[in-house]
């Protein structure tokens, strides 16, 4: 077996494995790959040329450090249990280093993976609040904005030591989410299950109920900066700070 990018002809395997590990919708995969994929950010074990496991990055930074937002890992059903995960995050790892990153990131899709991940060194950097509540009975000044305005203003209210991500994260981003500024407040939102979700809402948390009211729903839930649930892990690949706030999670 061996660790390398991957090349065209691999992208058909690539989407197959994706849905088997994930089980997302070809209109998602379209997203994906149209929007954010690039063989350059991505490995993959092959074996008899043909993927087993994979993951890929989305590039951020914070305080001028480059990082590697990992994303999608996965591993073939029949290939499981064989190390091929570890392999591959290790090799990427040293790629990443290789190439001037100065840490990586990711977000373990359940609890259990925070042991996992913690065995090829990663710690809990990130920590966030999550707020559901009920929508208010009054409207409130809210603008829907695109990208571009929304990069430039989340510069602004990132925390300190928060994760930049722009570019690919936000293009790909926009294929399900919307991008909203109030008077002093800046939000990232999309809709689950007929669910009102707000992936990141920085500023006054406490607009979130006339957030809700004023796009038209009844109840709905938000992240926001804060402390009381571990989210991101980060894996130092240089002897820099480690980031505090990582928002955007395509979860």
């Amino acid at each position: 077996m061996t660790v390398e990018h991957p090349h065209s002809r691999h992208l058909p395997a690539l989407r197959a494995l994706w849905q088997e590990a994930f089980g997302d919708t070809d209109a998602f995969l379209d997203g994906f790959f149209g929007t954010a994929f690039s063989a350059q950010r991505c490995r993959v074990v092959l074996q008899d040329d043909a993927p087993v496991a994979a993951l890929y990055w989305f590039d951020c930074c914070h305080d001028n450090l480059r990082l590697a937002y990992l994303y999608a890992v996965a591993t073939a059903k029949e290939h499981r249990g064989k190390g091929l995960c570890r392999m591959l995050m290790r090799n990427t790892h040293k790629l990443l280093a290789a190439r001037g990153y100065s840490g990586a990131l990711l977000v373990p899709s359940e609890p259990s993976l925070f042991a996992f991940y913690e065995t090829l060194g990663y710690r809990t950097a990130c920590r966030l609040d999550e707020l559901s509540c009920v929508a208010a009975t009054e409207k409130i000044d809210l603008q829907k904005i695109p990208t571009s305005e929304y990069a430039a203003l989340r510069r602004v209210y990132l925390p300190t030591r928060g994760v930049i991500q722009e570019k690919e994260n936000l293009s790909f981003l926009s294929q399900t989410a919307s991008f909203y500024r109030g008077k002093d407040f800046l939000l990232a939102a999309r809709t689950e299950k007929n669910e009102f979700f707000g992936i990141e809402l920085l500023g006054n948390r406490l607009a979130a109920p006339k957030i809700l009211f004023t796009l038209g729903y009844a109840h709905g839930s938000f992240r926001t900066p804060g402390e009381s649930r571990p989210f991101a892990m980060y894996l130092p690949l240089s002897d820099a700070p480690d980031p505090k706030h990582f928002g955007l999670a395509f979860d």
